[in-house]
């Protein structure tokens, strides 16, 4: 038994050619464009929460291995005296923090509490005194992004202790209430230290803190602080970084319709 194998057009039913495929209609090509630009606005998007849910953290924790170096060196007992006491340059490495209840071990407190300066790590307000010293300090940490140093904040328990180094030495803390934006703690306690990060991990609109009492020897304050601005309060933004989003925002957007139109074009 032999089988013929046919070489030509393809046939149809009744043994005539095939009708060719009609090109796609304007409806078609226009559906195909817009599923380019989703897709290219979609990667971005992945490729922007990729940073800050992954890469930031990388970038912090490099900036935050040199800053250790080198407030440890200012922290030998040789180089005590150099270890800032006082105001000093935004984004300085200024303490070294230590709450073991959350695993959070030698982590580098620097100046200022700007979004900038928080993307380096926990920033001690400008305008309050260093740990250990007289008055009531004031950290801030992000609860997520770039580390995420104060993530578990919110973990601890009435009771936890935590120690912060500076120039002056160690002072020990205890943790003795949680507070809000919306419900204030009262303490009466002269000397004390507030642990400042968002409520919300998703969605910051509202502020959580730990309040914690000095249970060390108070040391003296230089005074001599500075005030802060409003780039630097609880939540704030950063006019810059809006410009600079706005700018990225309108670059997406550019890519996506370039990106429809030459699909709608160019497409087979």
């Amino acid at each position: 038994m032999t089988q013929t194998i046919s070489t030509g057009p393809a046939a149809g039913p009744a043994g005539r050619p095939a009708a060719p495929v009609p090109p796609p209609t304007t409806q078609q090509q226009d559906l195909r464009g817009l599923g380019v630009g989703l897709i290219l606005l979609g990667t971005f998007l992945l490729g922007f929460l990729v940073y800050l849910y992954g890469l930031s953290a990388i970038q912090e924790a490099r900036t935050q291995s040199t800053a250790y170096a080198t407030l440890r060196g200012q922290l030998g007992e040789l180089n005590q005296a150099v270890a800032p006491l006082g105001a000093t340059t935004p984004g300085a490495p200024v303490a070294l923090l230590n709450i073991p209840a959350i695993g959070v071990r030698h982590m580098v407190v620097v100046e200022g509490t700007t979004p900038e300066n928080l993307e380096l790590g926990p920033g001690h307000v400008r305008s309050t005194p260093l740990p250990g010293q007289t008055g009531i300090s004031e950290i801030f940490g992000r609860r997520a992004t770039f580390g995420a140093p104060f993530g578990r904040l919110l973990q601890l328990r009435r009771g936890d202790k935590l120690t912060v180094i500076t120039g002056q030495g160690t002072a020990k803390y205890t943790i003795v209430a949680f507070g809000d934006s919306r419900r204030l703690v009262e303490d009466p306690a002269p000397n004390r230290l507030l642990l400042f990060t968002s409520c919300s991990a998703v969605v910051p609109t509202s502020y959580c803190y730990a309040d914690a009492d000095l249970t060390s020897a108070a040391q003296p304050d230089p005074g001599g602080r500075p005030a802060i601005t409003s780039a630097e309060t609880p939540l704030s933004g950063d006019s810059g970084a809006l410009v600079l989003s706005m700018i990225w925002g309108l670059a997406l957007a550019i890519i996506s319709v370039a990106g429809t139109v030459a699909a709608a074009r160019w497409s087979p």
